[in-house]
């Protein structure tokens, strides 16, 4: 990895109820190879309409901790919060109903820590308390659009502040400067706060674009 590190803590803004937050306990399929760990209950693929670069598929990465802040969580170790997660589902894709189902399953083996609360006003006391040997990995894919604007200069003010006392990644999904109907992956890395434009996707993942 560019940061150096090979442990990682992350904090994504607005999960709902989590499940992004453990992405590397899944497995995924490209073009170049796979990655994860090939006892994984749910494996994720898809169309790449430029393939991510196999030199990634080897990076090894440890989680040391993880958590999310949403203004709702929904808590999916409950079966009321799974119900209420699967409502959401179209009836008539039951493919994704069972993803769901694994997603879910794979959370409850050890659920992330998920914090009530607003996120411009929570994310300055979650990072303060960051700890020394891994890279703290900040991310939203859609949160941030549902901030007024106030709530969005105060995320990327507390974002830059922590980018100075430490190693941060910012990883942030959002429109695409080229077409309304795909989605810009963007990371930016401190020390030193470069950004750099990685991915275009489609907005539900069903497509992949690596630009990097």
């Amino acid at each position: 990895m560019r940061s150096g590190y090979d442990q990682l803590d992350l904090v994504e803004l607005g999960p709902s109820a989590g499940l992004n937050l453990v992405w590397d306990r899944y497995r995924y399929i490209y073009e170049a190879g796979e990655w994860g760990s090939t006892e994984a209950g749910l494996v994720l693929s898809g169309e790449e309409r430029r393939p991510v670069p196999a030199e990634l598929l080897q990076v090894l990465l440890q989680v040391r901790y993880r958590t999310g802040i949403d203004i709702a969580p929904v808590d999916v170790t409950t079966e009321e919060g799974k119900l209420l997660l699967k409502s959401f589902v179209w009836p008539d894709q039951p493919h994704r109903l069972e993803m769901l189902d694994r997603a879910v399953a794979t959370l409850r083996e050890d659920p992330p820590q998920l914090i009530r609360g607003d996120i411009a006003e929570e994310l300055p006391r979650v990072l303060t308390d960051r700890r020394d040997g891994a890279l703290t990995v900040v991310w939203q894919t859609a949160a941030l659009g549902y901030l007024p604007d106030q709530g969005r200069e105060r995320v990327r003010t507390t974002l830059e502040a922590a980018g100075e006392e430490a190693p941060l990644a910012w990883i942030s999904g959002g429109r695409s400067e080229r077409s309304e109907q795909e989605w810009a992956m963007k990371i930016r890395l401190w020390p030193g706060g470069d950004r750099e434009l990685v991915a275009y996707a489609d907005w539900h993942g069903a497509w992949l674009e690596w630009v990097a």
